[in-house]
């Protein structure tokens, strides 16, 4: 327990996020003294269930697809400044995700690097499908009939601890809390007890700050002439400093774009936050109704007050099913009389999707009206008049369990190029396998989560 701050950089938000953002964030860490981390967010619900299918078609994938794009630009940079990394990309399948690691850092020359990965997080592992069953779900989203495709328990942050103990550099997790990304290292580095309730709940509110990347120094906040973000365009990802008191200030990388303000943090504060005076984890119960959040600084924000209740006595777990699939079309009809031609096109449709005998669910809409707010019925559009001049783009959307008559009824729509009416232009279409989800929440006692360091190094 020698470190007194501990600097937590943020390299991605969700599995599709920029993949040069860790760049200037690694280089500014590099820069700085003291234990740091680079972390990055990259699982979401749907996201893993994907991945478990992608494994069931090769049991070798299964990890985030954008690995090796987000972290080869900075796997060199690292090792060599001794930032460590902490990930949840392992997603299905962390040991993949390990394994193809080792072999970028034999590709770049990198020797004796050590990746742990956590595991534990996969329910079917512990428990059949009928258990898995047999918990009622939670958030009023029932259990559909599909096929279990996943079943993945919310872990903490204790297994990523016992993994940088180990030594390794680089830390694979599946399943976790986001916030355990942050806490796990600031648990190795300062030695908390879980009994320190506040100086765990001042851990776990560093990791949600920092869980969405962007989100805290501008993205997702901007919003021309009432938030305005300097250099928009480069906005630069965020870095925590974080005392063994559990003060922590939140800024961002040296020469990037963006903002940290009071106003940012307080945003990325209540962003998913059911309960500001209780926010479940699997390490503690936040209570962040008492925070002070202070400027100290050009881009440098102090958050301090963070309060520890006991941690709930089950765990969330995410349910994935198959949902069978989904069906679109889009077309455009622009100039003088462009909206009437779009809306005999939706008649066209209609006529078509009745004919192939079948009676699936169909949404239609009229892009550049209210499709945004309008439900499936179309009712918000019906109620209005619009200009028959314009630019409207029809959209047709279905969804059901065969797989062939999701692609005849998305083909609909490319028949219009030349079946349909006047000048329509632009279409894209497709089909797409559907995952329906649903949460429960499991025992403590059936969980047993684990960290080990997999076999391999660099050259």
């Amino acid at each position: 327990m020698t470190a007194k701050t501990v600097h937590i950089g943020c390299g991605a938000g969700f599995a599709g996020d920029r993949w040069d953002a860790a760049v200037p964030v690694v280089a500014t860490l590099a820069r700085r003294s003291g234990p740091r981390y680079l972390m990055y967010e990259t699982l979401a619900e749907r996201t893993l269930a994907l991945a478990q299918q992608a494994k069931i078609e090769n049991p070798a994938v299964g990890y985030s697809p954008y690995l090796e794009r987000i972290l080869r630009p900075v796997l060199k940079s690292v090792k060599t400044a001794g930032i460590r990394v902490v990930s949840n990309f392992g997603a299905a399948n962390p040991l993949g995700g390990a394994h193809k690691i080792l072999e970028m850092a034999r590709e770049e020359g990198i020797s004796d690097l050590k990746v742990a990965v956590v595991e534990g997080d996969d329910l079917t592992t512990v428990m059949t499908e009928a258990d898995i069953r047999g918990h009622a779900p939670v958030e009023g989203i029932a259990m559909p009939e599909g096929r279990l495709v996943a079943a993945n328990v919310y872990l903490g942050a204790q297994a990523i601890a016992d993994a940088l103990a180990l030594g390794a550099d680089i830390v694979v997790v599946g399943r976790c809390a986001d916030p355990a990304l942050a806490l796990g290292p600031l648990l190795h580095e300062f030695g908390w007890s879980f009994d320190e309730l506040d100086r765990i709940a001042a851990g776990t509110m560093a990791g949600h700050l920092l869980e969405c990347g962007a989100q805290v120094t501008g993205g997702y906040f901007a919003d021309p002439g009432y938030k305005d973000v300097p250099d928009f365009g480069h906005v630069g990802f965020p870095i925590a400093e974080i005392d063994i008191d559990g003060t922590v200030v939140i800024g961002k990388a040296e020469d990037t774009g963006g903002l940290v303000s009071s106003r940012t943090v307080k945003e990325q504060l209540l962003y998913e936050m059911h309960d500001p005076s209780a926010y479940l984890t699997p390490d503690v119960t936040l209570d962040i109704s008492s925070v002070r959040v202070e400027e100290i600084g050009t881009d440098r924000v102090r958050i301090t007050g963070a309060l520890g209740k006991p941690k709930p006595p089950t765990l969330k777990a995410t349910i994935s099913f198959e949902g069978g699939w989904l069906g679109e079309g889009e077309i455009t009809y622009a100039g003088p009389n462009a909206r009437r031609r779009a809306e005999l096109a939706i008649d066209v449709l209609k006529t078509r999707v009745r004919d192939l005998g079948t009676n699936w669910p169909l949404r239609f809409d009229l892009i550049g009206t209210v499709a945004t707010f309008d439900g499936d019925g179309g009712d918000l559009r019906s109620g209005r008049e619009w200009p028959d001049d314009g630019e409207y783009r029809v959209r047709m959307a279905t969804h059901g369990g065969d797989k062939k008559m999701a692609q005849w009824i998305a083909d609909e729509v490319l028949a219009l190029y030349c079946s349909g009416p006047a000048g329509g232009a632009g279409v894209r279409h497709r089909i797409a396998p559907q995952v329906t989800t649903a949460s429960i929440l499991v025992d403590r006692s059936r969980v047993k989560a684990s960290a080990r360091l997999v076999e391999g190094t660099g050259s």
